[in-house]
């Protein structure tokens, strides 16, 4: 059986009023920088998932979760900004903390095609999994560097396009 189309009304629906002009502004900056974006529903709601480049790579997820809605930024060139990781702020570096370790590179368990992020904050050394290493709440305090993080990422991967 078909999955249902999600349009972009439909999954605006399903977020908090509050979350809705910083959503919007970031789904059309998205879009404005060459990403592509597809919705769908999944058991705990609707995911965007945003793509860029050729071939196209995940950029960016939006994600409904119990405590609310959460941005996943694929953020593969991290190592190239860390400048701007460092200024984030203490609730969000605490979220990386508490992302799972990378498997492939702490234990060489993991699958060989599975790229983890290898990355410093600070004094502070991360080997984190690409699944949940960079995945933040949509909250006030979190939601210029959210914007910031994106910007970083799409401008590092469109220096290195053909």
């Amino acid at each position: 059986m078909a999955k249902e189309k999600i349009t972009f009304e439909q999954f605006m629906e399903s977020v908090e009023a509050n979350n809705k002009p910083f959503i919007q502004d970031l789904h059309n900056h998205l879009l404005d920088n060459g990403c592509k974006v597809a919705f769908e529903e999944k058991k705990s709601g609707f995911l965007a998932s945003y793509k860029i480049g050729k071939p196209q790579r995940a950029m960016a997820n939006f994600v409904f979760r119990k405590h609310g809605m959460l941005v996943r930024i694929y953020g593969e060139h991290a190592g190239k900004y860390a400048n701007f990781l460092d200024t984030m702020p203490e609730g969000m570096i605490q979220s990386i903390r508490d992302a799972g370790e990378c498997k492939r590179l702490v234990n060489n368990t993991c699958s060989p095609k599975c790229t983890g992020y290898d990355f410093m904050i600070g004094d502070e050394h991360f080997q984190k999994c690409r699944y949940n290493c960079f995945e933040f709440l949509v909250a006030n305090e979190n939601n210029p560097y959210i914007k910031s993080f994106i910007e970083h990422e799409i401008n590092e991967r469109k220096a290195i396009q053909p």
